[in-house]
């Protein structure tokens, strides 16, 4: 089995030192730092043999390793609540001179930074971070091939999608009374309704709920919220009576993938059978 190797930078540094000084800076403090050793590649070079990738946050990379690459280093920490907050030290970005292919999505604030940082030498690649079945195997399959791990990129395809015909299958046996609950989702968090066969009646976000959205989305009577972890705001409908569920879109260090799934899953079963 592959080893996947995951950086994430921690080197202390501030904004207005150079990338070219906070080269130096890493350099010098990498012997020390020993919060991530396990998981973190040393070469600091391209490896004509396979692509090092660096990610933004363990999203990208999870679509990374599942398309096949076996080097790869994120920028934004795991424990980060809400990664797109975080704010890339000089130090975090030096990461990226070594790679063949760097990840973001757009939507995150430091994008500009990372485009920056990558140069003329890696090739940016957006990622279509999005958690709905079809688009997360297009979006491997598509990796796969910008990586030239076609092969891997399509046996995780064949495993992926064997698991979640299981979970949908586990889902729709826990519906209460048998029949598909009436869910109200954040948009973020739509795929996991969609995995448990649930009616989505309405969806909010990702801006602040209004007092005339909360109103509209109660009179749907929704036997649950699937609220997003990571854009939370506490309770969705207080007042409603549905049961909120939150869904987690984030892989953690070990950039599984299909574990999202898996946990959505289980935490879902775990509120409908309570």
């Amino acid at each position: 089995m592959a080893r996947i190797r995951v950086r994430i930078a921690r080197v202390p540094s501030a904004f207005a030192l150079s990338l070219s000084t906070a080269l130096v800076l890493t350099a010098t403090a990498c012997g020390s730092d020993k919060a991530d050793s396990a998981n973190t590649s040393t070469s600091g070079k391209k490896n004509d043999d396979a692509p090092v990738v660096v990610a933004t946050t363990t999203w990208e990379g999870a679509f990374a390793k599942a398309a096949g690459a076996e080097d790869v280093q994120v920028i934004v920490p795991s424990s980060a609540q809400h990664a797109p907050d975080y704010d890339p030290k000089p130090s975090d970005l030096t990461a990226i001179a070594g790679a063949d292919f760097v990840l973001y999505a757009p939507f995150e604030p430091y994008a500009e930074k990372i485009k920056e940082a990558a140069g003329s030498d890696a090739k940016l690649v957006e990622v279509n971070l999005d958690n709905d079945a079809d688009k997360a195997s297009a979006e491997v399959t598509r990796l796969g091939k910008l990586f030239g791990t076609e092969d891997a990129a399509a046996k995780w395809n064949t495993s992926f999608k064997t698991e979640y015909g299981t979970l949908q299958k586990d889902l729709k046996g826990a519906w209460p009374e048998g029949k598909a609950p009436a869910v109200v989702a954040q948009v973020f968090s739509v795929w996991s309704a969609k995995m448990t066969g649930a009616e989505v009646s309405g969806t909010y976000g990702p801006q602040a709920v209004t007092a005339k959205q909360l109103s509209d989305l109660s009179k749907k009577k929704p036997a649950y919220v699937f609220n997003n972890v990571h854009m939370t705001t506490g309770k969705v409908l207080p007042d409603s009576g549905a049961k909120q569920v939150e869904i987690v879109n984030y892989p953690g260090r070990d950039l599984d993938l299909l574990s999202v799934y898996k946990n959505a899953a289980q935490t879902i079963e775990k509120a409908m059978a309570s």
